[in-house]
C-alpha cells in the first residue's frame, strides 16, 4: 500500500500523456487550477491553489494510484478503471475522450458472431477486460496481449480477432475490419479514492465543482440584448435558453429592457439574425468559462 497523502492535501493525478491528455490540461487551467511550476514536467507539481497538486502518471496507473491512497482523485477513462479491476468511485464524466472498446476481425473473417471464435486468438491492450468478456460469454480462446497497433495484428496473423478502442470507426474500416459486439463504452471520469472521498470532502468537492463547472460551460455563449417592450414577447420566443431568457429594467429607458440568455454556440449564427428581426438590438455575444447551477 502507498503511503497516503497528508490530510489537508488533495492529491490529483493525471495522465502524463496519451489522447486525453491534453484536454485534461486545458481543462485545469479553465477550472483555475494552475500549475505552480513551469518548464519541464516532474511528477509531482503544486498548483496555485495550496491545498492541491498533480500526480503525473500513465492513464493506466492512475486507477491503482487512486485505489490504493498515492492520489484523492484522479482523472483517466472508464475503460483504465475497468482493465485494472480498481476498487474506486467515478465521481464525474467529464465528457470527453469517448470511445467503444469493440470485438473486431477481418472482413473477409469466417467468425460471424462471438460464438464462433471458441479457441481463437485475441489480440488487445485489455488483457483483463477481454478476458472478463470471454469467461462471462462461456468461450475459451487465448488472449494475445499488444502493446499498440493492434488492428494490424489480424493482418500479420498473430491474431485471429482483436478487442480495441474505436472512436469513429474510420480505423477500423481503414484495416478492412468488421466489428463483431460492442464490449463497452468509455469516456473521461473523475475518479474517487473511497477513504479520502469522505476524509477530504470538503475540498474535493470544491475540485469537482470547478471541473464540471467548465465541463458545464462548455459549447454555451451569453448572449445580452436591448429589446423593446413591445417586441419582448417575439424577442423570448425566439430564444433557446437554458431556463428561458432573463430580463432586466433598464435605467435610461422605460421602453427598453435588457434580455440575457445562456445558448447553444452553434445556434448563435441564425439565431443572431432571428433575435434582430424579432426586434432585438444592440446585441453582444460572449464566450463562458464556467457555469455553475
Amino acid at each position: 500500500m502507498a503511503n497516503s497523502t497528508p490530510s489537508d492535501l488533495v492529491r490529483l493525478a493525471v495522465p502524463n500523456k496519451g489522447r486525453i491528455s491534453v484536454p485534461i490540461m486545458d481543462l485545469l487551467e479553465k477550472s483555475g487550477l494552475h500549475l505552480g511550476e513551469s518548464g519541464e514536467r516532474k511528477l509531482i507539481v503544486k498548483t496555485l491553489d495550496p491545498g492541491v497538486e498533480i500526480l503525473f502518471a500513465r492513464p493506466i496507473d492512475i486507477p491503482a494510484y487512486v485505489e490504493n491512497g498515492a492520489a484523492d482523485i484522479g482523472i483517466t477513462g472508464h475503460d483504465m478503471v475497468r482493465e485494472r479491476n480498481a476498487a474506486v468511485d467515478e465521481m464525474l464524466d467529464l465528457q470527453f475522450g469517448k470511445a467503444r472498446l469493440v470485438l473486431a476481425v477481418m472482413e473477409d473473417s469466417p467468425f460471424h458472431q462471438v460464438g464462433d471464435l471458441k479457441g481463437a486468438r485475441i489480440a488487445t491492450e485489455f488483457p483483463i477486460i477481454t478476458e472478463t468478456f470471454f469467461a462471462e460469454q462461456g468461450i475459451a480462446v487465448t488472449i494475445v496481449p499488444v502493446a499498440g497497433a493492434c488492428e494490424l495484428t489480424p493482418h500479420l496473423g498473430v491474431a485471429d480477432a482483436i478487442v480495441d478502442l474505436t472512436s469513429s470507426g474510420t480505423t477500423m474500416r481503414t484495416n478492412n475490419l468488421r466489428i463483431l459486439e460492442e464490449i463497452l463504452v468509455t469516456s473521461t471520469q473523475v475518479i474517487a479514492n473511497r477513504t479520502a472521498r469522505l476524509q477530504k470532502a470538503d475540498k474535493i468537492n470544491e475540485v469537482l465543482l470547478a471541473l464540471e463547472s467548465v465541463i458545464r460551460a462548455s459549447g454555451q455563449c451569453y448572449l445580452m440584448m436591448n429589446v423593446q417592450r413591445s417586441a419582448l414577447a417575439d424577442v423570448k420566443k425566439t430564444l433557446p435558453g437554458l431556463s428561458g431568457p432573463t430580463v432586466m429594467e433598464v435605467a435610461s429607458s422605460e421602453d427598453l429592457v435588457a434580455v440575457h440568455a445562456v445558448v447553444d454556440e452553434h445556434c448563435v449564427y441564425q439565431l443572431i439574425n432571428q433575435l434582430k428581426q424579432a426586434g432585438a438590438r444592440d446585441i453582444l455575444v460572449m464566450a463562458i468559462e464556467r457555469m455553475i447551477r
